[in-house]
Parts: C-alpha cells; sequence; structure tokens
C-alpha cells in the first residue's frame, strides 16, 4: 500500500452512513472513493471536483451539488502543503472558491496528506492562487504587484484553449509567488481586500484535522483538542 492509500485507510473510518460529506480533487481522494464504494457506505457527496463527481457517479455513489446543502458532516480535502498551525495552501486545480465554502460549512473539515507536504511552516513553494472577477484583472494584477512581498504573478493559462483559464464561476485565476518569509494570514487578508479578487487559495481559519500518513506510520492533528492523537 502506498502513503495516499495509507492516508484514505486513516480517513475512512470517520465516514458513517448517513452522512453528507465534501470531497476535494486529487488523486488520495480517489482512494477514498473507492474504499466508500468497496465498504458500501450510503453517503450524500458534495465535490467542485469535475474528477471526482465522475469517479463517484461512475461508482454509483449519490452526488449533489454544493448549493442543495446548508451543512455537511465531515470534508476531506488535500493541499500542496500545510504546516503545524493548520495553515494550507492549494494552488493546482483552481477550484479552491468552492473548496473553501465547503469547508465552512462542513463541521470538520479534514486534510488528507503525505508527510512530505506537512511542514513546520508554509514556504510559499507553490503559488497562491487569487479568482479574480474579469472586470477587475487588469487592477488587480497591477495592485497586488505594490506589495514587496509578491515576487511574482502569472495569468493562469488553459491548457485546452488558446488564452486564459475562466472558472466555472466565469471569473479568471492568477497565480502569485509570494516571499517565503511571509505569514500567511496576513497574505491572505492583504490579497482578499483588493477590491475584485473573490478568494485565495490560502486556508488559515478552516482546517479542524489534518491526517499526516508516512510508510512508518499514521498520525491525526486536531485543532479541536490542540494535541496530537
Amino acid at each position: 500500500m502506498d502513503v495516499k492509500e495509507k492516508c484514505a485507510e486513516a480517513a475512512l473510518p470517520w465516514i458513517e452512513s448517513g452522512m453528507t460529506i465534501g470531497l476535494g480533487g486529487g488523486s488520495t481522494i480517489q482512494h477514498l472513493i473507492n474504499m466508500i464504494h468497496a465498504n458500501e457506505l450510503d453517503v450524500t457527496i458534495v465535490t467542485p471536483s469535475f474528477v471526482t463527481r465522475r469517479a463517484c457517479l461512475e461508482k454509483g455513489l449519490r452526488v449533489v451539488e454544493t448549493g442543495d446543502v446548508s451543512l455537511i458532516d465531515l470534508a476531506f480535502d488535500g493541499c500542496d502543503q500545510v504546516d503545524t498551525r493548520h495553515h494550507a495552501l492549494k494552488s493546482g486545480g483552481g477550484i479552491h472558491t468552492e473548496e473553501k465554502l465547503i469547508a465552512t460549512m462542513a463541521k470538520r473539515y479534514v486534510l488528507i496528506v503525505d508527510d512530505s507536504k506537512f511542514v513546520e511552516r508554509l514556504t510559499f513553494d507553490h503559488p497562491v492562487v487569487l479568482e479574480v472577477l474579469p472586470q477587475a484583472f487588469t487592477y488587480v494584477s497591477q495592485k497586488i504587484q505594490e506589495y514587496p512581498w509578491v515576487t511574482s504573478l502569472q495569468v493562469r493559462q488553459s491548457l485546452n484553449s488558446d488564452g486564459a483559464l475562466v472558472t466555472v464561476n466565469g471569473n479568471r485565476l492568477l497565480d502569485v509567488i509570494v516571499h517565503p518569509s511571509e505569514d500567511p494570514i496576513e497574505v491572505h487578508h492583504q490579497l482578499s481586500q483588493v477590491r475584485g479578487v473573490v478568494d485565495t487559495s490560502l486556508f488559515t481559519d478552516v482546517v479542524t484535522h489534518i491526517i499526516v500518513a508516512s510508510h512508518h506510520d499514521t498520525v491525526v492533528y486536531s485543532t479541536e483538542t490542540g494535541e496530537v492523537k
């Protein structure tokens, strides 16, 4: 069993039939979907990920729109990096706005990661992604370059067309490279205050648990108890 499967296996006992659960994107979530199906758990799933939705439907799992529920029992997601203060950075999928909505709606929002992604403090090796209203894109791009801790930025390009990527919300994505010494809370606050920014891919106040798996063991970190289980 590889580390990603170990992550999913550690997450599985948290799920009970009758729950509404949120699932993000990524290969670890795919393992969890397979395990939910194999254990015949009767759950309702919400997800912002097209790939996750398709995988769930192929397994015969019930999927509903996020807008059709008001409360989520439990949500699982991956990330590019998460630190000991439960600050996380996501950048790959560009679906962070709905992922953060699901995280906020969930009673428990659990990141499942391998030990290479768990660090003492976020290093900003990956860009902070901004979802930006198209009407404000030029303004936002110029405005955030005024911050001294922004080292560069790049418009997220579509792999399937000649031009900028457009989100399911009709917005555009801006990848922002941040100096590694910056505080995630302050970075999120300043970037999100720029008019036209819908949200950032920094998750600074929604992570309740982190399941960290390695080849040797699996550890759960909790903000609810302040201790390692």
